[in-house]
């Protein structure tokens, strides 16, 4: 019975996996080498580039943890949208261009080998433990956006939740096993498409049954949640601060500076930035409405049942058929962010560890296969982590967005804005920031102040200190830095 019901939104979901199959498959056949793996061959188009970036950054949470946060704490969640739209623009705007036109001068791949190349660091250090700070805070992402695919999966067609997780893991896999970046960024525009188009036709739809402005006011009212953007009392702007932060976290996800480093050219940027920036406004504000929409309609959700609300209004107000194509838009929110997640992942065994440490003269095809192998074995231990059902979508990805803002974030700035940053300080700030971000995070203060502002702060402050002890005196850097400049601000000119 639970079969039939259901048969509209399984034919949906089977015809949309084969599409996402078809894609990967399609792009076996057009990667040949490491750097088509890894960057797509660094071809992609404004379009693809915009979608790409902004869908494999707005993962599971979009849909399922930002809507959560909203209907159980009201305004003072939607700093958190707020923080992260100007942390988009910013990171377009500041990072995007040079950090193009820097990995291509220093032919850098990943984020840990451009910080090897830029700060010509002798030791390794700085591009071995960038790359085992990015192995674990992505395999924490990605887990949390397998745990999005078993909630997902278990409220619409009543499976057993770890059944789920591995179901929603198996098809992720295979298509980013197959096609690598090309397949993983062309299916990102497609699902950026879809999650754009369910997260304003959705609440649009439910805003009536919810009974307009009043009904949600009043439900909120009821449930004792904030109606203003401010608590009151000397931990509001604690708070504010803290989920605004959550925009400090861009300057540091490999996974989105990824499609930086893969745009065809730097000049295609700018327009791509303004796709981005439309398409994140739309998506979360409509995220936020999903919230308080929710709040009348669904009133008493805990225990991590507050993060499926999205997936309630779309069953309660859509016939099966319709609802199938906007319950795929929640797994393309989830898809699109892990399979990004376990491509930079697996670039960094690739090219940090395999070719770096272990085989130096590996072949192209060689290293396309160690890349692909990396999928399986990254996706192996991320679902390991996701099989608990008690585990959230918002505080796994929490955590593993501050950890990346916190460790790279500053190095990035720096790379990008400092001539005379050195590799010593680079090394010191990332070391600080991480360990900062942890013990901060282990003893409880994160309750207080999201961990990514001290993590992030503490990394800034020891590159400056270690910058005002150790003079940069390396006439390469120095070439390369102004070499890069130059192009930048040719193009601009020429524009």
């Amino acid at each position: 019975m639970v079969f039939i019901m259901q048969l509209p939104t399984l034919v949906t979901f089977f015809i949309y996996f084969i599409i996402l199959t078809g894609i990967g498959i399609y792009f076996y056949r057009k990667t040949s080498n490491i750097e088509d793996y890894l960057l797509g061959g660094r071809g992609l188009g404004k379009w693809v580039t915009a979608f790409s970036a902004q869908a494999s950054d707005m993962s599971g949470w979009l849909l399922m943890g930002l809507p959560g946060a909203v209907y159980l704490k009201g305004f003072p969640a939607v700093w958190i949208a707020v923080g992260l739209c100007i942390g988009t623009v910013l990171n377009w705007k500041l990072v995007a261009v040079r950090l193009r036109v820097y990995t291509q001068k220093n032919d850098s791949l990943t984020l840990s080998t451009f910080f090897e190349n830029r700060f010509r660091d002798p030791t390794g250090l700085l591009r071995t433990l960038s790359a085992i700070i990015t192995l674990i805070f992505f395999t924490i992402y990605a887990s949390s956006g397998l745990v999005a695919s078993g909630k997902l999966f278990e409220s619409v067609f009543g499976l057993d939740y770890r059944m789920a997780v591995c179901i929603g893991t198996f098809v992720i896999v295979t298509y980013t096993f197959l096609g690598g970046f090309l397949a993983v960024s062309w299916s990102d525009l497609l699902q950026g498409a879809l999650m754009v188009v369910a997260i304003v036709i959705v609440p649009a739809a439910a805003y009536h049954s919810a009974g307009g402005l009043q009904g949600i006011s009043d439900a909120m009212a009821a449930e004792n949640i904030t109606a203003g953007f401010f608590h009151g009392g000397p931990l509001s702007a604690l708070t504010i601060i803290s989920t605004m932060a959550w925009g400090l976290g861009y300057f540091g996800q490999p996974h989105i500076l990824a499609r930086f480093m893969g745009i065809k050219s730097e000049k295609n940027l700018p327009q791509a930035m303004r796709i981005a920036i439309v398409w994140v406004i739309v998506s979360l504000a409509g995220a936020v409405c999903v919230g308080f929409i929710s709040i009348p309609l669904f009133q008493g959700l805990r225990g991590g049942d507050e993060e499926k609300v999205f997936i309630f209004m779309i069953n309660m107000i859509f016939n099966p058929w319709v609802g199938g194509i906007f319950l795929a838009a929640i797994l393309s929110a989830i898809m699109s962010t892990i399979d990004s997640q376990l491509l930079v992942s697996s670039s960094t065994l690739t090219e940090d560890f395999y070719l770096k440490v272990l085989k130096k003269g590996a072949s192209q095809r060689e290293l396309v296969f160690v890349g692909r192998l990396s999928v399986i074995i990254i996706s192996f231990i991320a679902l390991i982590l996701a099989l608990n059902p008690d585990n959230t979508v918002l505080g796994l990805v929490a955590y593993a967005w501050g950890g990346f803002g916190a460790a790279f974030g500053p190095l990035v700035l720096f790379s990008l804005f400092s001539r005379k940053t050195t590799w010593q300080a680079a090394l010191t700030g990332m070391v600080t920031g991480t360990l900062v971000l942890i013990v901060w995070k282990y003893l409880g203060f994160g309750a207080y102040m999201y961990e990514i502002v001290p993590g992030f702060f503490s990394n800034v402050c020891a590159v400056i200190i270690v910058n005002s002890i150790i003079s940069q005196d390396n006439q390469q850097i120095e070439e390369e830095y102004s070499a890069v400049m130059a192009e930048i601000y040719d193009d601009a000119d020429m524009n």
